[in-house]
């Protein structure tokens, strides 16, 4: 079926094309050169206003800038090596670095709103001998008559067109529009569509699933690893694009990538991303599908996924879970994985250099390969794919919620702030969850039992911060799924008193997690651990949950004995996983309760169990040291018993800052019972003051208790009051009436927190406290120098100046002596 030959009147963007042809003889020749020279200029897309799919809208300015004319016809180049020729046309409420692009080009191209696509002149497109177009089934469904009459014939007369092979465009007729693509077209690739066209639309109408989806994974939907993005880049794409570069160099080209790390951070992602975006032929082999029970099968089927790819190079073949087929041969006992490594080791021996295949393989378990496997040559580089950094989270929870309709509240920053080591599957989670709440409020107004939804419901639904923060209290790290993770729901306002406490703690822990970049000026690590040491009942616990909850760190509880097993070396490692738990989630704080239960002084440990005890408290200590100081892991431990805990833990560089928690003094205990009762409602009568003057030598456990008694009575009371005004009411109801009156607001008075203090008793003894107060001051004297300072700097000299003689009370100093000597050594 042919156009007929009919000279259509030409439109004002026809003529302005002839213009812009007779415009640009005019350009000199030198002007071309640098054109074609130039590179490519980068636009930002947006929406287009008019919706044609061969016009795209710019600035004049930009235009000018590029020297480009209304009617020019351009090459516009997008993602994963797709482009297409439009006409261009002037539109100044355009924004200059932008470009309109209406969806039907947005989806030629694979680029979204807000992407950047390149432009380029196009100025040699000939005019099409023919074209060849078919329909999309989907859109000519119950649709009968001449397609051509009513869709193609109106919309090619109307203007000369730009086509090329493989795209997609719109008409629109009637009461609905229809979906064409360009089988073929003579010129090949471009041509623009003339009345001497020959427009041919014959054959069976496409079917839709044939068509490349719009939501292929792209370099665009992988966040968070911008670094490891360009490593990969750079040895899977040169290799694939550019052979030659190795070649003239006369190296060999990179064979094999390791992605190692945890679950969830997108190692099958990145492989599936670059296999589209390189136009690479993508074989994925899953770890055990490959395995077989006929002896030699599993070799076969892993020598033909390999010729397959040699066949359709270049090609990236991923092994997904490479721990599954290539364990460590010496370790494992079956000899079909021996024999599968064995291939494997072979095969990636045997790949020529020019044979454009790149293995790739991921594994959260790097250890557990056949070393064989990890030497240059085969995989030649180990990419660490980790949990991402707080920019990372906010990349990857903007591209899970694209598509999402989002109220004007959210914070997406703060979101990524909370998130502390979330992976990606994790962020996409918390998306999901945040949706369900959000449907869960409109679950009323829903009807289950009806097909459809009223359209004002759906356009009512919107995801609101407040969702976010709803599912940030439901989730957690998968990382931390196992060990018992949480972000404690403890504040400073729970915590009365040890303000001194509170400015060591935030200075020690607060402040490396939210001013990392001051340690960094002024080239310090932060402490790694704190140490709280008192009687029992002041709030050490307390004290680390707040700080985990001051900094939004994540928070791991471990009770001491529970790392202790009958197994030999399993305490152990349960010491090791715990501290790569908390590695993989930093920031986090580590919380040791009862501290002295694994940390005792070693070769105390007699009849233990083998010392089980000595070898915890080895591992622990190797732990601290080993810790990266990149990973922001905290340590607090806390003991009642702090004179048996031993002493190598209690040295700078592991539990820095010792801290002696001690028995609240009056201004703290008053602030205690403020902390304890900030909830409850309390009659005016009752004087804090009078409270925490009586409650001398109280723990804060000891206060709580207290409030929680006097509470207690109050609620009986209450109840006894109700129960009454019920009985009377049943006994007289004519007088109900008169008996409703305004109920008295339920308090805490006076009278209860008198029969409380009747019970108060206190739970540490004054021996206990003289105890602990002496070994405060015995480790105060034994590790700092206290107020004898052995040593002043000279203002003028800016040397230090040694404190000879006696201080102004007589004593000797013993670290006196001769000036002259001291003020050398200082800085030798």
């Amino acid at each position: 079926m042919t156009e007929p030959k009919t000279e259509p009147k030409m439109t004002d963007q026809a003529e302005s094309s002839s213009a812009s042809e007779s415009k640009g003889t005019k350009r000199d020749f030198s002007t071309a050169i640098l054109d074609r020279k130039k590179k490519p200029n980068r636009l930002i897309v947006d929406d287009a206003v008019i919706d044609d799919n061969t016009m795209v809208s710019m600035h004049s300015e930009t235009m000018e800038k590029l020297q480009l004319f209304r009617g020019d016809t351009i090459l516009l180049k997008g993602k994963k090596r797709r482009d297409t020729i439009c006409v261009v046309i002037t539109d100044d409420t355009c924004e200059e670095p932008k470009i309109r692009l209406n969806k039907v080009v947005r989806s030629n191209l694979r680029v979204r709103l807000s992407d950047v696509v390149s432009v380029h002149q196009c100025p040699d497109v000939k005019y099409g001998k023919r074209i060849h177009v078919l329909p999309l089934d989907d859109t000519i469904e119950g649709l009968t008559g001449n397609l051509f009459e009513a869709y193609l014939k109106p919309y090619f007369l109307d203007a000369y067109r730009p086509v090329r092979k493989g795209d997609l465009f719109s008409v629109r007729g009637g009461m609905r529009s229809v979906e064409f693509k360009i089988i073929e077209t003579d010129p090949p690739e471009y041509c623009i569509v003339s009345p001497d066209t020959e427009i041919f639309c014959e054959g069976e109408p496409i079917r839709r699933e044939d068509e490349e989806r719009l939501d292929e994974v792209g370099y665009d939907d992988v966040g968070g690893m911008r670094k490891q993005m360009a490593q990969i880049r750079e040895l899977v794409e040169l290799p694939l694009r550019h052979p030659q570069l190795f070649k003239s160099i006369g190296v060999k080209p990179p064979k094999g990538i390791l992605l190692y790390g945890p679950p969830g951070t997108g190692k099958t992602l990145i492989a599936r991303a670059i296999a589209n975006e390189t136009g690479a032929f993508f074989f994925c082999i899953n770890g055990p599908e490959i395995m077989s029970k006929m002896a030699g099968e599993s070799e076969s089927n892993l020598r033909k996924a390999f010729e397959e790819a040699e066949k359709n190079a270049p090609s990236i073949i991923f092994i997904d879970e490479i721990d599954s087929i290539a364990p460590k041969r010496d370790k494992t006992n079956g000899e079909v994985e021996r024999r599968i490594v064995s291939q494997l080791l072979t095969l990636m021996d045997g790949l020529k250099s020019r044979a454009h295949v790149i293995v790739m393989g991921a594994t959260n378990r790097p250890n557990s390969i056949d070393p064989a496997l990890r030497r240059f040559g085969r995989f030649d580089r180990e990419i660490d794919i980790g949990v991402p950094d707080e920019v990372g989270r906010l990349e990857v929870l903007r591209i899970h919620t694209k598509n999402m309709k989002l109220a004007e509240d959210v914070e997406l920053e703060r979101v990524s702030k909370d998130t502390h080591g979330y992976v990606g599957a994790d962020l996409a989670a918390l998306c999901t969850e945040a949706a369900l709440q959000c449907i869960r409020e409109k679950m009323h107004i829903i009807d289950l039992e009806d097909e459809t939804i009223d359209a004002e419901i759906l356009n009512s639904m919107f995801i609101t911060n407040e969702h976010f923060q709803t599912s940030l209290t439901t989730s957690n790290p998968s990382a931390l799924r196992e060990t018992t993770v949480e972000v404690p729901n403890v504040s400073w306002e729970d915590v009365g008193g040890l303000d001194t406490v509170k400015r060591e703690l935030q200075e020690t822990v607060q402040y490396p997690v939210e001013h990392p970049e001051k340690f960094e000026k002024f080239g310090m690590s932060p402490s790694k651990g704190v140490l709280f040491y008192g009687p029992p009942g002041c709030g050490k616990t307390l004290l680390a949950k707040a700080i985990a909850n001051e900094c939004q760190a994540n928070f791991i509880s471990i009770k001491g004995p529970e790392l202790l097993t009958m197994w030999f070396g399993e305490s152990e490692a349960n010491v090791r996983e715990i501290f790569d738990k908390a590695r993989q989630s930093a920031p986090c704080v580590l919380f040791f309760d009862e501290l002295d239960s694994i940390a005792t002084q070693r070769g105390n440990s007699v009849g233990d169990g083998g010392g089980a005890g000595d070898r915890v408290l080895n591992q622990l200590l190797t732990e601290m040291d080993g810790m990266n100081s990149k990973k922001t892991v905290f340590i607090i431990g806390a003991t009642n018993r702090p004179d048996i805990i031993d002493s190598a833990l209690l040295r700078p560089g592991r539990l820095d800052q010792l801290i002696y928690i001690p028995l609240p003094d009056e201004a703290s205990r008053r602030q205690i019972f403020k902390a304890c009762l900030r909830k409850s409602p309390v009659s005016q009568q009752v004087d804090i003051e009078v409270l925490a003057k009586h409650t001398d030598g109280f723990s804060g456990a000891d206060i709580t208790e207290i409030c929680q008694r006097a509470c207690k009575y109050a609620i009986r009371e209450n109840i006894e009051k109700d129960i009454e005004r019920e009985k009377r009411r049943n006994d007289n109801p004519e007088a109900m009436e008169e008996d409703v009156v305004a109920d008295d607001v339920p308090e805490i008075t006076k009278a209860h927190f008198e029969e409380s203090m009747k019970f108060a008793r206190r739970s540490v003894s004054d021996g206990d406290i003289r105890k602990y107060q002496a070994f405060s001051q015995t480790l105060q004297q034994s590790r700092g120098f206290g107020s004898a300072v052995p040593f002043r700097f000279n203002a003028s000299s800016g040397a230090a100046a040694a404190e000879g003689g006696a201080d102004p009370e007589g004593s000797a100093d013993p670290f006196a002596a001769p000036a002259a000597e001291e003020e050398d050594d200082l800085y030798s």
